[in-house]
């Protein structure tokens, strides 16, 4: 008994504080950038009390672009935990095994194809990212591929869709506009037009990952296992990927191809819980959420009132991680397996 209740308030901490985090991350978005903006300002504007130049930024600009990182950060992170814990990989993640060059590829054909309908993009970008994570599932299934080979075939699938990326974009020049700055990834310019349907996307993939959360703790231990406790090994694995899918394809559609958050906070947030799911999962939203909202607070100040692309940013920060991992792992050994 006092076993559980000591279970329950390291939970009810964790999650606490992982929460403060990520709201204090969020004040801090709203009011730092080339234009600062005192927190009474930020109050006033969000009353409906204030018209000044501030305020329209406030929540023109600042509000749409936080609430696009937090949400963004949120359904990387828990995308990538899932692919992870689905293929048995720790080195996998959405950029890294080609999940959001996917769904990148299908929002851009979307785009080209149906420029002023908006609101198809986050389900384009949804089916692109499921037939990518499909893809490498299925090498790894049928090669029993390393966890060194399983990342380069994901790269090869991530390498054939950014090259359909090119190909539009160099036939259809100007039917994708900002296309540069979508493949670098970032949220310059975003409002809270163009991340609906996104959001309802990617609350829901985040209600049904914690849903699933017990069931990718058994999927983990292994077919044989799920199997003997009962479980549909192959309809649950499906039913993970999709929900990866669903908010991966949704952060990309407006969010671009930013990579690697999906590798650096499922492994911080592993450190912190231990293991089970059921907390790791939100860990890793909350963590994700603010983690990306860090980055575009550096890349929106560090150079003011010039702007890096947030893409760039996480990028200086996951290629170095995903190394270290790679060398900690040891991967490259024949004997490893997924």
């Amino acid at each position: 008994m006092k076993c559980s209740m000591r279970s329950s308030t390291r939970t009810a901490k964790i999650l606490a504080i992982c929460f403060l985090c990520m709201a204090a991350s969020a004040v801090l978005a709203v009011c730092l950038g080339a234009v600062p903006v005192s927190p009474g300002e930020l109050i006033s504007a969000l009353a409906g009390s204030s018209d000044t130049a501030a305020a329209r930024i406030l929540l023109h600009v600042r509000l749409p672009r936080t609430a696009g990182t937090l949400l963004a950060g949120a359904a990387l992170s828990v995308a990538g935990r899932i692919i992870q814990c689905v293929l048995g990989n720790p080195l996998a993640s959405p950029n890294i095994i080609g999940v959001n060059a996917g769904a990148g590829f299908f929002t851009v054909l979307c785009i080209a194809l149906f420029p002023y309908d908006t609101a198809l993009q986050p389900f384009a970008a949804f089916l692109g990212a499921l037939a990518a994570v499909m893809a490498v599932y299925f090498i790894a299934r049928k090669t029993g591929a390393s966890r060194i080979t399983l990342v380069l075939a994901g790269i090869a699938v991530g390498s054939l869709l950014n090259a359909g990326i090119d190909t539009i974009t160099v036939f259809m020049p100007n039917s994708v506009p900002g296309i540069t700055s979508y493949k670098i990834g970032g949220l310059a310019g975003v409002t809270f037009g163009k991340l609906s349907p996104a959001w309802i996307i990617i609350l829901v993939g985040l209600l049904a990952a914690i849903l699933l959360s017990r069931d990718l703790d058994v999927l983990s231990l292994g077919d044989t296992t799920a199997k003997s406790l009962g479980m549909n090994a192959e309809l649950t694995r499906f039913l993970l990927l999709t929900t990866a899918a669903a908010l991966a394809g949704a952060a990309v559609s407006f969010a671009g191809l930013i990579g690697f958050v999906g590798l650096i906070v499922p492994h911080c947030a592993a450190k912190i819980t231990g293991s089970g799911n059921s907390l790791t999962l939100p860990v890793c939203a909350l963590l994700g959420a603010a983690f990306l909202t860090v980055c575009d607070i550096v890349a929106r100040t560090l150079f003011a009132p010039f702007e890096i692309p947030l893409g760039i940013i996480v990028s200086y920060i996951g290629v170095p991680f995903f190394i270290y991992l790679v060398l900690r792992k040891k991967g490259g050994r024949h004997g490893d397996r997924t």
